[in-house]
């Protein structure tokens, strides 16, 4: 099962490769996780303060997930919201939100993305807002006892 699923990734991030420039949405997608764990390592690495993740699919869930950050910045006054998004569409509008500290796309779900990813922002906790379901990232966490 595990292997459909990474085949269905992979083929998915394969043909937003080859639609991207036809499609502006796809394009957005492709361009911004185009070297995105090194920059997520850049602008955390002088982060000492302890951090909690927060994962929105899309802006729909971001709305639906806004109070929830807002609990979480209350109950948490010390630590630092790192909000991620998979769709372009709520990471292109929420980008600058002051509600969080730092803003990424998600890299896609794999074993060495999710490794370095959570290596990386180094949750203390870590919410995926609605439905979000991935595999290596939640086994990542798992493992890392988050």
């Amino acid at each position: 099962m595990r292997f459909l699923y990474s085949l269905g990734l992979a083929l998915y991030a394969l043909l937003l490769r080859l639609v991207a420039p036809f499609n502006p949405k796809a394009a957005a997608w492709v361009a911004g996780r185009r070297g995105l764990l090194p920059r997520i390592a850049h602008a955390l690495v002088q982060e000492t303060a302890p951090r909690l993740w927060v994962h929105c699919a899309s802006l729909g869930e971001f709305e639906q997930g806004r109070p929830l950050i807002g609990g979480l910045r209350q109950q948490y006054p010390g630590h630092k919201i790192v909000l991620t998004f998979f769709s372009p569409s709520g990471y292109e509008v929420r980008k600058n939100w002051a509600g969080a500290d730092y803003v990424f796309y998600l890299p896609l779900d794999t074993a060495d993305n999710a490794r370095e990813f959570v290596r990386c922002v180094q949750p203390r906790l870590a919410v995926l807002v609605k439905y979000e379901f991935w595999y290596y990232y939640l086994r990542e966490l798992r493992e890392q006892h988050v």
